[in-house]
């Protein structure tokens, strides 16, 4: 029990770190032009924070003319979900309609609370705390932040903008012990950033999501005496 109340409260941190920045979006959701309902819809729908923000900033810098183009960005980021939906199949179980239930939760926070557990009962209470909770405060902040978003102002001056993010590291930051690990996570995000100012929105995520891949698949900073201990940890 003393594990399972550990998994709750690390979700739990991590559902009220991300739902608070679900303020911010509805308030740049109104500000680049929709109204509070379509904002509010958007979350219900969609429910994928990065593509939502590429959603909006796209829709604010282009209105309707840049719709297309506004959802192809959207599209782009969100197909990382599609790797983390074939990563939880096995963690979520059940039959078809749970997996359906389970896909519109299966986001990077609710997917890197369960991957960081190592018994597959703690892994599936992390998913759903994590996933379930977000959801509900992240459609409620939304509603927030499209109401009131004239009276915030910038949302980035609260530091909204980076509580997800902040979020998501801490809990990546305890697993990145091996060298591999390491490298992998430096190469991703190096690559990102060089491209971004050159790249279509959603691109640069792709392309660091490819470099992440070939770097972890080849295994080159891992010796395989470093593998087979931690083979034998798992295994444990």
């Amino acid at each position: 029990m003393t594990a399972e109340r550990e998994v709750w409260r690390e979700a739990l941190g991590v559902v009220l770190a991300t739902s608070a920045y679900g303020i911010s979006f509805g308030a740049l959701a109104v500000a680049a032009g929709l109204d509070v309902w379509q904002a509010c819809v958007l979350s219900l729908l969609m429910f994928t924070g990065g593509s939502q923000f590429a959603f909006v900033g796209v829709f604010a810098a282009g209105g309707l003319a840049a719709l297309p183009s506004a959802i192809a960005s959207a599209a782009l980021l969100g197909v990382r979900n599609v790797a983390y939906g074939m990563r939880m199949s096995p963690v979520v179980g059940g039959g078809p309609a749970r997996r359906a239930l389970a896909a519109h939760f299966t986001i990077d926070e609710s997917t890197a609370v369960a991957i960081a557990q190592d018994d597959p009962r703690l892994r599936r209470v992390g998913f759903w705390v994590t996933g379930v909770g977000i959801f509900v405060g992240w459609n409620l902040t939304t509603l927030v932040g499209a109401l009131v978003g004239d009276v915030l102002g910038d949302p980035k001056a609260w530091g909204l903008d980076a509580a997800a993010a902040a979020a998501f590291l801490a809990l990546l930051w305890p697993r990145l012990r091996r060298r591999q690990a390491v490298a992998v996570g430096i190469a991703a995000a190096v690559i990102a950033a060089a491209l971004t100012p050159f790249l279509l929105p959603g691109l640069p995520v792709l392309v660091a999501a490819l470099v992440a891949i070939v770097v972890g698949w080849f295994n080159w900073l891992e010796t395989p005496r470093a593998a087979e201990v931690v083979d034998g940890e798992a295994g444990a």
